[in-house]
């Protein structure tokens, strides 16, 4: 499990101080580089306060010059794009820049498995589902990433296997990222803004095939923008539109909706990659604010999907729903999104829009309209009837009037709770 000799580093440069940063500069510190500069035009980001504190330069308001060119490596939170400005005055420099997934990729042990999960949907339900199924079989695993604890942070930490989901924003720079196996769920419109348009979302996404060998697992879909974006890439290519769902132990899956049959299908997938096949799925659990019964009461069933940020998400919570219910969706619209591909989900069912882009959810799909998600909730309650579901499947971002949407669900659950 020996680590490759990396060069010492006397000084790193951490663009962004979020959670990925965060844990950048803590592992750029316990591989010995005497100086880290943690650098965030946010003028109130969080200094860093972990082990070698000391040896921490915050810089904030501004990303000196001199930082990005004096220094032996720069190190990219996600949420800077490749081609802003301050990666570009480094890489003029001669410094390079790597994202902080590549940057730990380079301090994990070879041999260390690591098994990658992207896609515009469902990533986080796959890696949460295939950590599970890792750690049952007796093995000690990381799960994070994208989402949860970033990579950095799983170094030096005697994991056996790695789960990780990985963004595209991750994917611009990845670096030394060597995935044993890795798999492309899906695409659809999303982060447009940043990559420009499809097929440059396509070639973000299929970089995640860049470090395989050719004998590993490469899964996609058929997609004609990810097979152009992939044809030139290693791997064993396997369409994860094939994937078997008609296993007998799928049947022993307790988690709402048909979908999560084919996520838990293609957490089982990797899992064999490294060896592990599930008798059971019956503990399998999903993930908070992802299809999750947040209150039953008065024989109606309350469901938190607030994850489902876009119109395709939202498309597969609503289509999920067994039975009649009322939907709620709503919050800041994404450019260009189609709300009319929800008609033939949504099925007669009673909808109430909300939010900043509730007036034209309104406008294609019909429902009732309210301005708030306060006042969704309290309608829902109005309008269902026992034996029913309501679900908060938002199909649009939180940002009009939350932090982020695992902010919005937990206000929805509170909500429902309140309700007299």
């Amino acid at each position: 499990m020996a680590v490759t000799a990396k060069p010492r580093l006397s000084k790193v440069t951490v663009l962004g101080a979020g959670r990925s940063g965060q844990a950048a500069a803590g592992l750029a510190l316990a591989r010995g580089a005497h100086e880290v500069v943690l650098t965030d035009l946010n003028t109130e980001a969080q200094r860093y306060q972990g082990p070698g504190a000391d040896r921490v330069r915050h810089v904030f308001g501004v990303h000196d010059e001199s930082d990005l060119t004096h220094t032996n490596l720069v190190v990219l939170s996600p949420g800077i794009p490749a081609r802003a400005a301050p990666v570009k005055t480094a890489q003029a420099a001669g410094v390079e820049v790597v994202g902080e997934l590549g940057f730990a990729a380079r301090y994990l042990p070879k041999t260390q498995p690591i098994l990658a999960i992207t896609g515009t949907n469902g990533k986080s339900t796959v890696t949460h589902f295939l950590s599970q199924i890792l750690a049952s079989a007796g093995l000690k695993t990381f799960s994070g990433g994208n989402l949860g604890t970033p990579l950095s942070a799983a170094v030096g930490k005697g994991f056996q296997v790695l789960a990780v989901e990985v963004s595209s924003y991750q994917l611009e720079l990845p670096g030394d990222f060597s995935p044993l196996a890795a798999v492309i769920l899906n695409l659809s419109p999303d982060h447009l803004a940043r990559h420009g348009d499809m097929a440059g979302y396509a070639r973000a996404k299929a970089r995640i095939f860049d470090g395989l060998r050719p004998e590993s697992l490469a899964g996609m879909p058929h997609q004609e923008d990810l097979k152009v974006a992939a044809k030139d890439k290693p791997g064993r290519r396997v369409w994860l539109d094939d994937v078997d769902v008609d296993q007998p132990v799928l049947d022993s899956l307790c988690v709402l909706g048909a979908h999560n049959r084919w996520n838990a299908a293609v957490a089982m997938l990797l899992a064999a990659q490294v060896g592990v096949v599930p008798q059971d799925l019956s503990a399998l659990q999903g993930l908070p604010h992802r299809l999750e019964p947040v209150l039953s009461r008065d024989q109606r069933i309350w469901i938190n999907d607030s994850k489902a940020t876009n119109v395709e998400a939202a498309q597969v919570g609503i289509s999920a729903l067994e039975g009649p219910g009322v939907v709620l969706l709503g919050g800041q619209g994404k450019g260009g999104a189609d709300y009319g591909m929800l008609k033939s989900a949504i099925s007669g069912r009673p909808l109430i829009c909300f939010g900043q882009a509730g007036p034209e959810i309104h406008a294609v799909l019909g429902g009732e309209l309210v301005a708030t998600m306060e006042q969704a909730v309290a309608r829902a309650q109005q309008l269902s009837v026992p034996g029913e579901s309501v679900l908060l499947s938002p199909a649009c971002s939180s940002f009009d009037a939350f932090d982020n949407f695992e902010q919005r669900g937990q206000i929805f659950a509170r909500l429902v709770q309140e309700l007299s």
